[in-house]
């Protein structure tokens, strides 16, 4: 185990190694090397590994049959190491609990049958005795007694038949007079209830053979046993003694059915009771004991065709006349073909065998069930192809159509994979994403296209994890990456229907030695034959190209990306499971005390603020010494923590807070409104200051952005207010998360560049300040509004070095918007000597 421990950490740096070096010399980001890199090495880890743990996981379900009765469980002990031998060791193990088993029902089996027929005919005479059909002369209690002593034979003699798969069973041979014993086994038979006559015939009349009589009784006790209860009523059964060349021969005729051909040796198996058709009926052990018996005096037995003009089943039994005296084998086991009837005490069929456990099974098991998800090789392949298309629309590209196609491809392989997809809810965050997705095809602006994709995708994991809560929501947003690792049990189950086999090292061998076949011959042929060479370079890229490696290493992370969110999809975590403690305190003060003293903390703040506003900028300045500028400066960043963290104490108070009684609900409600509200004062005290500081300086993507921000928490901490009155907020982390997604289709939608543009231009005109050269870093998006809007001053915000696009995957319709103006400008060496009022904002 150490050996192939290190050779398969030496094989995973070695891959890891390889792939780290390519990406380095291809120019690939290390942002996006490290991740594939370490992504490629647990796969290669993983495959490797899943071989060497595998017996290990067969022991784990084997046990578990074991302990429900099925011995049969065997473990593949091909390797030679330390698993190897335990693997080894626990078959051993297996087949002896197996065979013990087997011993314990099979005599279980074989008393029962056995003690049937004499408890039938003593009950029969003793009910005769109490009835008084019978008088209880001597000769009736004879004939119990000798039921009785039969049934304390029978005992001794299964126990000895028990024995037989644990070693041999000794005859205990002496001269046994034919006809006397088979009248004396018909005898036991007419006190039955089987309204059947019973012949004996013995030819010749002394016939004496050398047999253990205990033995030979119970040969014919279950033979006639048999055969009469296949006759018809007022039937005759027939038994015939007669010496042969070698031997003698013993046979029991009945005028029942008869026993087809083909079934004839089948009848002689253990359980191998035919059916009602076939003559069958019973518990399938008479047949085998007798055969054992005829064994045991080295005999044969077996079912020959009925006399001519006469039908039923005719049993042949070949004796010898002086029996070897040593051990009797044990009898055969043959299979039992699945026409047979059941057991009298079957062995209780395994349970659907529990899937093979996976190395993550362990590791995620409670939290996140693997519940055998079927592979599903269309969602595989659809994966790698939308691998394929980001290898090809977004390396050397700028966000555009190609970025979009790639999103709605991977987009609908989550939504088509997801059980969940019919559900109203799914349906709706499926068109907000597809919405958040498009503003690829409209926006330039990087900035807010990349915060809408982040919040698509955010969207798309609470879709299909159904996360409900702010702990839901952290898992699922853990539940992707950690998918990769989580599903690559059912990766290898889609693996195996895709090719046909359970061997997934098969496939990597086989991929491998075709990736070296081809490489050798090809560049053995392309150096032979430059028409060769012409073509295979057309077919194949330059493997060692630059753009290649990037193309690659994108192509792997997004298919990687995919192939995980599709799993997410099919076989989500249980993430409600994961909660917070949200037991109620003992007493009341343990939580109004600090939400109070928050409270009085507000209305102190607050106080001030109104202090500030009606003293004016004089007083301000006076008293703190700061401008007003610098003031509202200072506090946007620290009033906007406050709200987030405002919305964190009504939370953990609400959870805290008892609601048994009025009293708790009210001071409930009173506290954290109260809060809610001076709460919405600071949000208003935040945008003013704000709204301040942008008239001051100007406005940017970031300050537009944080303004937004400041309002939706605004709208967070009404919609707790709306809340907390009612006292029910389930439906409050799912609305924050879809309201922000909003918003941000909401900037994107104003054109948010443009509308930083024109309030710019607005200042510009009122103030004469402007930063020029923050304008003409602006995208495509603000270009028609600089345009409009600058007459003989173009040159100072519209600059020639924005690169057109290249090909149609660039193509969005804020650069279309742009390109159609055709404007030719030139970038100023100075803007201050240039252009009018330029100001660093």
């Amino acid at each position: 185990m150490k050996f192939k421990l290190g050779l398969l950490v030496a094989a995973s740096v070695s891959v890891a190694a390889v792939v780290a070096t390519a990406g380095a010399s291809g120019g690939v980001p290390t942002w996006l090397t490290i991740p594939v890199t370490v992504t490629l090495a647990l796969a290669v880890t993983q495959l490797l590994a899943s071989g060497m743990t595998s017996p290990l996981r067969q022991m784990t379900v084997a046990a578990a049959r074991m302990a429900r009765g099925d011995h049969s469980t065997r473990i593949t002990d091909t390797s030679r190491d330390e698993i190897g031998e335990l693997a080894r060791a626990f078959n051993r193990m297996a087949a002896d609990l197996e065979q013990v088993d087997r011993q314990r029902r099979d005599l279980i089996a074989n008393v029962s049958h056995e003690l049937r027929t004499p408890l039938t005919a003593m009950c029969a005479l003793l009910e005769n005795l109490a009835d008084g059909v019978s008088e209880p002369d001597p000769a009736t209690l004879r004939s119990a007694l000798a039921q009785a002593e039969r049934l304390s034979a029978l005992v001794a003699d299964l126990l000895d038949l028990s024995r037989v798969d644990a070693g041999a069973v000794p005859l205990h041979l002496e001269p046994v007079e034919m006809r006397a014993l088979l009248e004396s086994a018909a005898d036991e038979f007419q006190y039955g209830e089987r309204d059947v006559e019973i012949a004996v015939t013995v030819e010749p009349a002394d016939l004496t053979v050398d047999a253990d009589p205990a033995r030979l009784r119970q040969l014919v006790a279950n033979l006639v046993d048999n055969a009469t209860r296949h006759s018809p009523a007022r039937g005759t059964v027939s038994i015939r003694a007669t010496a042969a060349d070698e031997g003698w021969l013993l046979e029991v005729a009945d005028e029942g059915p008869g026993v087809e051909p083909g079934s004839r040796e089948r009848a002689f198996e253990r359980f191998g009771t035919l059916t009602e058709t076939e003559g069958g009926g019973g518990t399938g052990l008479g047949l085998a004991i007798a055969r054992w018996v005829t064994d045991l005096h080295g005999g044969t037995i077996r079912f020959v065709d009925p006399e001519p003009g006469r039908s039923g089943a005719r049993v042949r039994a070949a004796l010898p006349t002086t029996p070897d005296r040593g051990p009797a084998p044990a009898p055969k086991e043959t299979p039992v073909p699945e026409t047979s009837a059941p057991a009298p005490l079957p062995k209780p069929p395994p349970a659907s065998a529990p899937p093979l456990p996976s190395m993550t099974d362990s590791l995620f098991g409670g939290f996140w069930p693997d519940r055998g998800v079927p592979g599903r090789p269309r969602l595989l392949t659809w994966a790698v192809g939308v691998g394929v298309l980001a290898g090809i629309a977004l390396p050397f590209h700028d966000l555009g159509l190609g970025t979009f196609l790639v999103l709605m491809a991977a987009g609908l392989l989550l939504f088509a994979a997801s059980p969940k997809r019919r559900r109203p809810f799914t349906i709706a965050c499926a068109v907000l994403c597809t919405a958040l997705a498009a503003t690829a095809l409209f926006r330039d602006a990087e900035w807010i296209v990349i915060l809408c994709l982040m919040a698509g995708g955010a969207i798309a994991t609470m879709a299909l994890t159904d996360a409900r809560n702010v702990p839901s929501f952290v898992v699922s947003a853990i539940s992707w990456p950690v998918a990769g690792l989580r599903g690559i049990p059912w990766l290898g189950r889609t693996m195996r229907m895709l090719t046909g086999t359970g061997h997934g090292i098969a496939v990597v061998r086989t991929v491998l030695w075709s990736v070296l076949g081809l490489t050798i011959f090809a560049f053995l042929f392309m150096s032979a034959d430059a028409l060769f060479a012409e073509w295979f370079s057309g077919l194949v890229p330059d493997l060692g190209s630059p753009d290649f490696a990037v193309r690659i290493f994108v192509a792997i992370a997004v298919g990687g990306i995919a192939l995980a969110g599709t799993y997410l999809a099919l076989n989500p975590p249980e993430v409600d499971a994961v909660r917070w403690d949200s037991r109620p305190v003992a007493k009341r003060f343990e939580w109004l005390v600090p939400v109070l003293v928050v409270d009085a903390v507000f209305a102190a703040f607050l106080v001030a603020q109104a202090a500030a506003i009606f003293g004016g900028r004089d007083y301000f300045e006076r008293t703190t010494g700061l401008t007003y500028a610098e003031y509202v400066h200072e506090g946007f960043g620290q009033l906007t923590v406050a709200t987030v963290l405002t919305l964190f104490v009504v939370w953990a108070a609400s959870r805290k807070a008892s609601r048994e009684t009025v009293a708790d609900r009210t001071w409930l409600r009173v506290a954290l409104g109260l809060l809610c509200v001076m709460t919405l004062l600071v949000v208003a005290s935040a945008l003013n200051r704000m709204a301040l500081y942008q008239e001051a300086y100007g406005f940017t993507q970031l300050r537009l952005l944080v303004d937004v921000f400041e309002g939706w928490l605004g709208l967070l901490v009404l919609a707790t207010l709306a809340a907390g009155w009612r006292l029910r907020g389930r439906w409050l982390p799912r609305f924050g998360l879809i309201s922000g997604a909003v918003l941000l289709l909401g900037i994107a939608a104003i054109n948010p560049d443009a509308w930083i543009a024109d309030h710019n231009l607005d200042r510009y005109e009122t103030t004469g300040k402007v930063d020029w050269y923050f304008l003409s870093q602006l995208s495509d998006d603000a270009v028609p509004t600089l345009a409009s809007r600058l007459e003989g001053q173009q040159n100072c915000a519209l600059t020639t070095d924005r690169r057109e696009p290249a090909t149609w995957l660039e193509w969005n319709l804020g650069r279309s918007r742009a390109e159609s103006l055709g404007l030719e400008t030139s970038v100023p060496l100075d803007y201050e000597e240039v252009c009018p009022g330029q100001t660093a904002d």
